[in-house]
């Protein structure tokens, strides 16, 4: 089994998988990224709007400091209004094309990405590969599951964007990114792999998140950070 494969045939013997299930293996949960969450936390669409809004505001306010008059503030307010615009719509496509591309699986022995609107990519997570994860929410209905290597490094961070724990170069984490429903996957996960790998995978959630405690067994939790 390939831990990183990039093709550029599209097809897939099975809908999210780069090859034929083993036999005795199933597929107990796919979702897909939302494009909005895609939008606000990988390409960072808050901060673009809040820097066409700070040039705005400052280019407007040197114009009004020099005597410069009404037309000429309202043209450098409509040229930026225009600059964001376009930005926001080169963020929007591109969130699009990739929360299309992208699928998540967990079957009961791994976890795979395919993601990649131009050339489709997967990653084949092994329970075995997986020492960790880390749970945390974005929104009321939307969060992220990065995964911690026992092997660091492989796939490299560049090759995973954006679905990685952002700013972990040295050590990438791939990550079930902009899901609903987060605590009901990191469940499923955190059972999937108690039942099959033979060490203990814990699953943490932030400070910040107020789900319910599942369930679990002692050695396969979800727990506070």
């Amino acid at each position: 089994m390939n831990i990183f494969m990039d093709e550029e045939d599209p097809a897939e013997p099975v809908r999210g998988i780069p090859e034929e299930l083993p036999e005795g293996e199933k597929i107990i949960w796919q979702g897909k990224p939302s494009a909005l969450a895609l939008a606000i936390n990988a390409f960072r669409l808050r901060w673009v709007m809040i820097y066409f809004a700070v040039v705005t505001f400052f280019r407007a306010a040197n114009i009004w400091a020099n005597g410069g008059s009404t037309a000429e503030m309202t043209g450098v307010a409509t040229s930026s209004l225009l600059f964001a615009g376009a930005a926001i719509a080169v963020i929007a496509g591109l969130s699009f094309a990739m929360s299309r591309a992208a699928l998540f699986t967990i079957t009961d022995k791994r976890v795979v990405l395919r993601y990649g609107a131009a050339i489709r990519k997967h990653v084949n997570l092994p329970f075995s590969q997986i020492q960790s994860a880390s749970m945390k929410r974005k929104s009321a209905r939307v969060g992220d599951i990065a995964l911690q290597l026992k092997v660091p490094g492989q796939p490299p961070y560049l090759h995973l964007w954006p679905f990685v724990r952002p700013f972990n170069f040295s050590k990438p984490q791939p990550m079930i990114r902009g899901v609903e429903q987060p605590e009901e996957v990191a469940r499923i996960l955190a059972q999937a792999v108690f039942a099959q790998a033979p060490e203990a995978v814990e699953i943490e959630l932030e400070k910040d998140d107020r789900p319910a405690a599942p369930d679990l067994t002692p050695e396969v939790s979800i727990s506070a950070a």
